[in-house]
């Protein structure tokens, strides 16, 4: 038997038998919108997957992880979307931080931080936008300065996932006084328990709250907790974002087969499959699922690489964009029963939260504006945008 083959089977049997007594409670819920869902019994989950060694995989082994080969990444995350296993609490941490401190950190962080995170003893969460700088992260405000041997910073950030929960915060920050756009940005690692630190939990029209505001006034960090150069840290906060969209975005599609599936089965059921137009638009949202499998696992080579390149962009533009299309193909399926909650105060359909959450995709994570920058200028090298 193949590896790979061999390996799915020991995956698919391990999750089995450990999705079982309480954990089993804990199937399908998490992600997007769902965040409130159990988080502790997630939490306990991902520390049971870790005891197991089932977290962190394709790290070296030097650092905690299996050294596992991408395409065992790939199986790993496709038979945990299959199973229907809880949404990670650890993800920011094990997927985006802990890939750029390898790549770029410094032995001493490299102990100091990885075990934590391999072990799901300390979650993070990521300090990229703020109230100026959203899609546009260069116009960053919050600023640091080093002060006895520690970073003191003050500003604010916004839709920051999981800070709530969260013990770090990896910030960018201006610490050249004077610099604008790219330059003067330093990477930072900021514990988030401490009187310089406030986070206000931002209340959605669900009632939920999956993401916050942070205020940091006179927060500090020592001197040390910084990944790469002073002034390093555009370079850095990118190199995060590839990572960001790396082997666990084939995991991601194993669930947006679901959903399609679903809305397919649903529109069965209501009678819409029989409109040709809405038809025709499920049959082109199998098409671009495919493609989009298809440009993935192409880019699986960054990955292998090291740290992705540009060409990560593409990937975003392409999930983002059929992922809100597929939740507005939903809803017109689904017809003007679409427009009625199913109680108060606010509960949501599987349908109808489809619908609602995918329209931040085309803009998280990077806006498809700023998507289509990149693509054009640092993958094509088209002349910069006048701006």
């Amino acid at each position: 038997m193949k590896r790979g083959e061999s390996f799915r089977r020991d995956v698919r049997a391990w999750l089995e038998d450990g999705l079982t007594g309480a954990f089993a409670q804990a199937r399908g819920l998490g992600g997007p919108g769902r965040e409130h869902e159990a988080f502790d019994i997630r939490l306990a989950w991902e520390r049971h997957m870790a005891a197991a060694g089932w977290t962190c995989l394709g790290w070296p082994e030097a650092y905690g992880g299996r050294g596992a080969s991408v395409e065992e990444q790939v199986v790993f995350h496709e038979e945990y979307a299959l199973a229907r296993a809880p949404a990670r609490v650890n993800h920011i941490g094990e997927n985006l931080l802990g890939p750029t401190i390898i790549a770029f950190g410094t032995d001493e962080q490299r102990r100091r931080f990885l075990p934590p995170i391999v072990a799901v003893e300390e979650l993070w969460c990521q300090g990229y936008s703020e109230p100026g700088a959203g899609s546009d992260l260069a116009n960053v405000r919050t600023r640091a300065e080093l002060d006895g041997g520690r970073w003191r910073i003050d500003g604010q950030k916004v839709w920051t996932s999981l800070a709530a929960q969260a013990d770090w915060c990896f910030a960018v920050c201006r610490t050249e006084p004077g610099s604008a756009r790219h330059r003067g940005l330093s990477y930072l690692l900021v514990p988030m328990r401490q009187d310089g630190v406030e986070v206000r939990p931002i209340v959605q029209m669900t009632g939920t709250s999956e993401f916050s505001e942070v205020f940091f006034d006179g927060a500090v960090t020592d001197g040390a907790n910084i990944v790469g150069a002073p002034g390093d840290g555009w370079r850095i906060a990118m190199a995060t974002l590839g990572f960001e969209r790396g082997v666990a975005t084939l995991g991601q599609q194993v669930g947006f087969r679901a959903e399609l599936e679903a809305v397919i089965a649903l529109a069965r059921t209501t009678g819409a499959a029989d409109d040709p137009l809405l038809r025709d638009r499920l049959v082109r949202a199998w098409i671009g699922l495919e493609v989009m499998r298809l440009n993935a696992v192409r880019t699986m080579a960054g990955v292998a690489a090291g740290a992705p390149g540009p060409e990560s962009s593409i990937s975003k533009l392409v999930w983002g964009t059929w992922h809100r299309e597929l939740g507005e193909l939903a809803m017109d399926v689904l017809g003007a029963a679409g427009m009625v909650a199913d109680g108060r105060p606010y509960d949501l359909s599987d349908v109808q939260r489809l619908y609602l959450f995918s329209r931040a995709d085309t803009i998280y994570a990077g806006t498809n504006e700023i998507q289509r920058d990149v693509i054009a200028e640092r993958v094509l090298g088209l002349p910069r945008e006048a701006r």
